[in-house]
């Protein structure tokens, strides 16, 4: 089983791709599915549920959390197999992790070594999430990406990728592959440590498109 780990839509407010989009160039390029993981919100899930069961795409229901430490970003942590939108507001780290794992999710940090924001305090909270990504091919370097698999693998942690992205030419960048005959027996996998981590960097055309979108939402919002 292939799963991209971390993609985006129109309702993060960097994207400018519709749910459908993204899905339908999931199954295209051959990955049996992929994480939704719009920034603070969960408002694409309806429409990429519809999707995915027509394209017999598998969907992981998730949400990319920006967490805020003293009115400062801390960094974003990735929350998988959700059933309700997590709104981070006026909460902690810790909250925010607690309350993933209340809903039967997983909660991973999502590009540690970010290129321009990366997560702050990694050790202090490398032991409350569920593990790191540890491949992002878009928002981490070839460089920043192999500090965080050595940061994983020497804190033993369980590993995810994902291609962060903004377009359908992005889709499947980066992903995990695993054994797994169903998303439940993924789960068990990411967290035992028994996926294999795939990606490549993306392309500077692709590296445009979070950029782009943010533009886009200031001037236009996308018909959803």
């Amino acid at each position: 089983m292939k799963i991209d780990l971390h993609t985006h839509t129109y309702y993060s407010n960097d994207g400018v791709f519709s749910p459908e989009a993204i899905i339908k160039a999931a199954h295209k390029k051959g990955l049996d599915g992929i994480a939704i993981t719009d920034h603070n919100t969960t408002a694409g899930w309806k429409r990429a549920i519809e999707a995915a069961k027509k394209l017999n795409v598998r969907l992981i229901l998730g949400e990319e959390i920006k967490i805020k430490k003293e009115g400062k970003t801390l960094g974003e942590i990735l929350g998988y197999f959700l059933k309700e939108e997590i709104n981070p507001k006026g909460k902690t780290a810790e909250q925010i992790i607690e309350e993933i794992k209340n809903q039967g999710g997983i909660a991973i940090i999502a590009h540690p070594h970010h290129w321009r924001k990366p997560f702050k305090e990694m050790e202090k909270y490398c032991s409350l999430v569920d593990g790191i990504e540890v491949f992002n091919s878009r928002s981490q370097s070839k460089k920043g990406n192999a500090k965080a698999l050595e940061f994983a693998k020497r804190r033993n942690l369980p590993m995810t990728a994902g291609s962060d992205c903004h377009s359908p030419l992005e889709v499947g960048r980066a992903f995990v592959e695993s054994n797994a005959k169903n998303l439940d027996e993924l789960k068990e996998d990411i967290l035992n440590k028994r996926v294999k981590i795939r990606g490549k960097q993306s392309s500077f055309l692709g590296q445009l498109f979070a950029t782009t979108g943010k533009l886009i939402h200031l001037f236009w919002q996308p018909k959803k």
